[in-house]
């Protein structure tokens, strides 16, 4: 797993940060603030998109760049009834930046005096076309504390990350919106994100599109340069998993049939164990020591946190469940925007 430099070198070429935002006043300022003091980064300019928001956002962040010439608000359009909005914001964000490096960061992200520098460096050096630095994930509440682990545990888990740079499989990508670092040119050449307006996983299909025509991307450990807390309660965790992870499995065969694979793989040894079994009591360590592994690579909370995957995993098959019974009802909707449940 690539780690950002905490002392990268100096960076040579522009870069445009962007930040696509709705409804965002209430958590916005710590963002802006960790932007504007960026460092290593001496041609740097800051684009912050008001998306339709109705509660005073774009002020909020007026009021933030205490005019700051490198930090300018526009007012988006909207999306096509039904799509996703934020790639569409992205995408209008793209058309207006002027680096040779895009970096995409959302509104609930505070980034760390170096994050841009570092993540630009991990980019050139490794001649990589995309880098997904992956924040560190703050989770309050015993339902964020259940799920949100399992957003880098999955990928720690299950996708072979050296592999994963050099392949074009769609199975072998991997991203973050939250923080997401694109090379301008291969931005371009993917057709970016006008080109995959319809895609709820927004960050995944631009890491497959930059793949599909010859360019080299992979996630890494952003848990030292970022941080975000994604939900503050059960209902933003429940709400925005239920927009997202029926497309996560492809379709209700493979949300099956990965359902059942976790639950063999992570519930049925502590049930077993609890009954006797040895080897039930070894495959329940096994799951908890992934966890653990996974925490303290990645800034995580690991006691007693990691002891309940059986749990989280129980919680997560529920919310795959919940979200492909919102799909097939056509009740999806994200910030006050129904979504017709396009891939």
């Amino acid at each position: 797993m690539r780690v950002p430099d905490a002392d990268p070198p100096l960076c040579q070429e522009k870069v445009s940060v962007l930040v696509p935002a709705r409804d965002e006043a209430h958590r916005i300022a710590p963002t802006i603030r960790s932007l504007r003091a960026q460092r290593g980064v001496p041609e740097l300019e800051i684009i912050v998109l008001d998306d339709g928001s109705a509660d005073g956002t774009a002020d909020e962040v007026r009021r933030v760049a205490d005019d700051d010439p490198r930090l300018r608000v526009v007012t988006g359009d909207a999306p096509p009834a039904g799509l996703p909005g934020k790639p569409h914001a992205c995408a209008q964000l793209a058309e207006l930046a002027e680096g040779h490096v895009l970096v995409f960061v959302d509104a609930d992200v505070v980034l760390a005096p170096h994050a841009i520098a570092a993540a630009v460096a991990l980019l050139r050096e490794n001649d990589l076309d995309v880098v997904s630095p992956f924040p560190r994930q703050l989770a309050d509440g015993i339902g964020a504390r259940l799920v949100q682990p399992l957003l880098q545990w999955s990928w720690l888990v299950f996708l072979p990350l050296r592999l994963a740079e050099r392949s074009p499989r769609p199975s072998l990508s991997a991203a973050n919106g939250q923080f997401l670092v694109v090379d301008a040119a291969a931005y371009q050449r993917s057709g970016g994100f006008a080109g995959i307006a319809t895609a709820v996983l927004d960050d995944i299909a631009l890491m497959r599109a930059v793949k599909r025509t010859g360019g080299r991307g992979v996630v890494v450990d952003g848990s030292t340069v970022a941080v975000c807390r994604m939900y503050e309660d059960w209902a933003g965790v429940r709400d925005g998993y239920e927009k997202s992870l029926w497309s996560a499995t492809g379709s209700p065969v493979a949300a099956a049939a990965l359902s059942v694979v976790l639950a063999w793989l992570y519930v049925l040894p502590p049930i077993a164990a609890l009954a006797g079994s040895r080897a039930g009591a070894a495959g329940y360590a096994a799951g908890v020591l992934t966890r653990v592994v996974t925490a303290r690579h990645t800034g995580g909370r690991v006691w007693p946190d990691a002891l309940a995957h059986p749990v989280s995993v129980v919680v997560l098959v529920s919310l795959v469940a919940r979200s492909w019974r919102a799909r097939r009802a056509g009740r999806l909707h994200w910030k006050g925007r129904s979504l017709r449940g396009s891939s």
